[in-house]
């Protein structure tokens, strides 16, 4: 039997253009599927579409089935019981104060027994190792701790169908093994069927039986469709795109973030050995070389709680980019908000002397959005920044935002939230920007034409701190790496030492280091 089947599926938001049209794809019993496509292309609608509860509201047509039932005829319980999805967004989907009770919260609306969801609960805690976190409030947790939970929660429900939204895209490069290996035996031991909608297809392909790419058609006059699917062994090593007429063939060397409005003013995008222009030496003197330094900071949330940060220190130089890993739960955001000042350290100094013209990108975009459309969220800061009309209309051409500025931010997909929000900060044009997560949710077209312009921002003199699980994007674009561990500074090394010396931190051979060097091949020609 066949676990999903989608036959002539499309949609179209109302008084809207259909996000995609005529989808027909069947997934077996047992399958481990990727669905891939560009930002905004419409893989969670496309996900939501096939969990009745979630499902978006519009206009439809054609039928979707799922273990051979059409989904309005599942109930809410058999829904439950039967399709787990798993946000792109954890923090829009734990609903509870604990963990145990984010664990314990659907079992307990389908009416199972007590002794039966304590055994349930158990079990998964064992199976992801989440026992010592049992008992912790789901606010205090990390972003990837988040991310382990919200799985937790939806197979502890037992589904046959399990449909994820970029899964990995805030886990640590180790957590990320161990999250893919968990669904790897989540898939082969229990027998459950998965589809994910991902970027980062590279990661997953040793796991997938199929993969799926969402593609628009030739001259992009229709909405995408499904490119027929392929197994990934039998995809050459080097593509991403496993169906000769999903590669973009026009736009792999557009400078900007729009494919289909390029920008060509971009600056060409640097990397600390590749270019001389990214060398520190040749970077604009400042009588500040170190306007940023945390010295000996400790941190807890609570007088009871252990330490985030203990003895932390990070000397940050002027005019770089230094991004900050490690793994989740580390403290990476912590410092961020740190160094902003929305923080305070309980013990320790730290001097920003960007304090009055910096600019902070939260782990979630939607924290920055309090108005009904994308283009007022563009216009809110206009008077206070006092950014022209004509750097406001580059900024929405750059970023590829010409078509959603009449919808509502919420709308959004996640990539294109988070491209909304990276353009909102950058119209303040500050010295100092701190980037939580930059490249979540993006495809690799959006991560390289992103990694240009934080390249260009530095030659401006701008001074970027950023912390990511994003190994590929960082090693072309930082000039330092700080490993925060155990609540201090592990160590500070310039990019190419920092990944020569590590064994698990690596960055990955992706379609964002592909094209990234196509674009430097490009621009030398």
């Amino acid at each position: 039997m066949n676990a999903l089947t989608v036959n002539g599926f499309g949609f179209a938001y109302p008084e809207k253009d259909e996000v995609f049209s005529d989808i027909s794809f069947c997934l077996e019993e047992g399958a481990f599927s990727l669905l891939t496509g560009a930002t905004g292309s419409g893989k969670t609608t496309l996900l939501r579409s096939i969990k009745p509860q979630l499902a978006p509201t519009g206009n439809k047509r054609g039928v979707i089935e799922v273990f051979g039932r059409t989904l309005d005829s599942f109930n809410s319980q058999e829904s439950a019981s039967t399709i787990g999805y798993v946000s792109q967004s954890p923090d829009n989907q734990i609903v509870c104060d604990t963990v145990w009770h984010e664990l314990a919260f659907g079992l307990e609306n389908l009416g199972v027994e007590q002794g039966e969801m304590r055994r349930r609960v158990a079990e998964i805690a064992y199976f992801f190792g989440i026992e010592p976190i049992m008992n912790e409030l789901t606010s205090k947790l990390s972003g990837g701790q988040k991310q382990a939970i919200t799985l937790a929660s939806i197979l502890v429900m037992q589904p046959k169908l399990l449909l994820l939204d970029e899964p990995t895209a805030q886990l640590d490069p180790v957590a990320e093994k161990n999250f893919l290996h968990a669904l790897f035996r989540i898939n082969r031991e229990l027998g459950i069927t998965v589809l994910i909608a991902t970027h980062n297809p590279e990661a997953m392909s040793d796991y997938a039986t199929s993969s799926f790419h969402l593609t628009p058609h030739i001259g992009g006059d229709k909405p995408p469709t499904i490119v027929p699917p392929c197994h990934p062994p039998s995809c050459h090593p080097e593509r991403l795109f496993c169906h000769p007429e999903a590669q973009p063939k026009d736009s792999w060397i557009v400078t900007s973030l729009s494919s289909k409005a390029p920008h060509n003013d971009i600056a060409v995008p640097c990397h600390p050995e590749a270019q001389p222009s990214c060398h520190p030496e040749a970077q604009p003197k400042d009588p500040s070389p170190c306007p940023l330094s945390v010295c000996d900071a400790f941190f807890r949330y609570t007088p009871n709680t252990p330490w985030v940060l203990r003895g932390f220190d990070l000397n940050v130089s002027a005019g770089s980019i230094h991004a900050v890993v490690g793994g989740n739960g580390s403290g990476k955001s912590t410092l961020l908000n740190l160094i902003a000042g929305t923080l305070k350290p309980a013990r320790g100094k730290i001097i920003n002397n960007l304090l009055d013209s910096q600019a902070l990108l939260p782990q979630n975009p939607q924290a920055l959005f309090v108005c009904d459309s994308v283009d007022e969220e563009l216009r809110e800061w206009q008077k206070t920044s006092e950014h022209k009309s004509e750097e406001l209309k580059e900024t929405i051409q750059r970023f590829g935002l010409s078509a959603l500025l009449k919808q509502h931010p919420y709308d959004l997909s996640g990539g294109e939230q988070q491209k909304l929000a990276l353009a909102k900060l950058m119209l303040t044009t500050p010295q100092l920007l701190l980037l939580d997560e930059p490249t979540k949710g993006l495809d690799a077209e959006t991560k390289r034409d992103l990694g240009s312009i934080l390249c260009e921002l530095k030659n401006k003199g701008t001074t970027i701190v950023l912390s990511t699980h994003d190994l590929s994007f960082i090693s072309q674009v930082a000039d330092k790496v700080t490993m925060l561990f155990d609540g201090q500074t592990s160590c500070t090394e310039n990019t190419s030492e920092f990944f020569e010396n590590n064994l698990f931190y690596r960055p990955k051979k992706d379609e964002f280091l592909k094209r990234w060097r196509q674009l430097q091949e490009a621009n030398s020609s």
